[in-house]
């Protein structure tokens, strides 16, 4: 069974830092993209950040410069480092994969990673950034 488990999200007041984890199973995790999507209430899902399966990696303007992943794919698992974090973070985060050959395929044709159709989505996991 393909599995994906974020986790790591909780309460933290601004400024402070999280590590999200998005650890998978059931499929080979070392030819997959990963991205992380977040949702906040009344809003529209937003791509956060994207590893390929080589280490490349893509960040929304947004988290540009306060957030960094990476992989460890030893552990099959993406993580998301999060630093300064401010209240307008807050949301849930989901981490999503891709088979990294169709997600190179579609990028060649100027698909964007955030209009992805991924393969798998893990179950969310809240952040909530107060003032």
């Amino acid at each position: 069974e393909v599995q994906l488990q974020a986790s790591g999200g909780g309460l933290v007041q601004a400024g402070e830092s999280l590590r999200l984890s998005c650890t998978a199973s059931g499929f080979t995790f070392d030819d997959n993209d990963i991205a992380w999507f977040r949702q906040a209430p009344g809003n529209e899902r937003e791509g956060v950040s994207y590893i390929t399966r080589d280490g490349s990696t893509n960040y929304s303007e947004p988290v540009k410069g306060r957030f960094t992943i990476f992989r460890d794919n030893a552990k099959n698992t993406v993580y998301l480092q999060m630093d300064n974090l401010k209240p307008e973070d807050t949301a849930l985060y989901s981490c999503a994969s891709l088979g990294g050959t169709v997600a190179f395929l579609a990028s060649r044709v100027g698909v964007s990673w955030e209009d992805f159709q991924y393969d798998h989505w893990g179950q969310g996991t809240q952040v909530t950034v107060s003032s």
